[in-house]
């Protein structure tokens, strides 16, 4: 499926997911140069300097018997496809919504469903330096040592994403664990997840966090905040 179309571009908004409205057309695309309320899960605020950061949202029209959570996992497919082609360089994605580069958050995705639409948020370090990025987040540039392009960046992810939803409209996120399964960051690690704590497994095909909770019991989380130990 092609993304992009139309596109809403500025230089500045409170969050490029107040910028689409269901009432537009599937593959409708908001991108800004800077957030002055960015949001990640949960509520939290999420910033990066003008310019240094990919700043995207997308709208799907997904059916609504569909289970619409799983395009925060598909979403992040798609990103980790891009910056693995374009860095070289192994990616993980911790789940549920995290994109991993050396062990360094370098993306964050957020899904929210509204009216029957689901607007996909992506927020990607880019050229950050170590100075404007928080603790334990890394961009392209500290990793890779160089400045990236955005806007070849945006265009390698909405064609990847494209491509990755798709699959998931047909086969569901058997379709995609491909890209997903090889990629569990947390799997064998210490988590606690909703006052659950154990060993995860794995993500499963349903896009749930499988947690080893002991005595051979296994917990299947279907959303919440993880910690781990590192």
């Amino acid at each position: 499926m092609k993304l992009g179309d139309p596109k809403i571009e500025v230089e500045s908004t409170e969050s490029t997911q107040a910028l689409l409205d269901p009432s537009m057309p599937e593959g409708a695309i908001a991108v800004a140069a800077f957030q002055t309320a960015g949001r990640g899960r949960l509520g939290r605020t999420w910033e990066a300097q003008p310019g240094t950061a990919l700043l995207l949202s997308v709208l799907l029209k997904p059916p609504a018997d569909l289970p619409l959570p799983q395009l925060a996992l598909v979403a992040g497919v798609a990103v980790a496809d891009v910056l693995e082609h374009m860095t070289r360089l192994a990616v993980q994605i911790k789940w549920p919504n995290d994109v991993m580069l050396r062990r360094q958050k370098v993306a964050g995705i957020l899904a929210e469903t509204r009216e029957g639409a689901v607007v996909v948020g992506i927020g990607i370090n880019v050229n950050q330096t170590f100075e404007q990025l928080p603790e334990r987040a890394g961009s392209l540039l500290t990793t890779t040592g160089h400045e990236w392009n955005l806007d070849e960046v945006m265009e390698e992810v909405l064609d990847m994403l494209g491509a990755r939803y798709e699959a998931w409209l047909a086969g569901g996120l058997d379709a995609v664990y491909d890209g997903l399964a090889p990629r569990d960051f947390l799997r064998g690690r210490t988590v606690s997840v909703n006052g659950t704590s154990g060993t995860a497994e794995m993500i499963d095909r349903d896009g749930r966090l499988r947690i080893s909770v002991g005595d051979g019991k296994v917990i299947a989380i279907e959303s919440g905040e993880v910690t781990y130990e590192r």
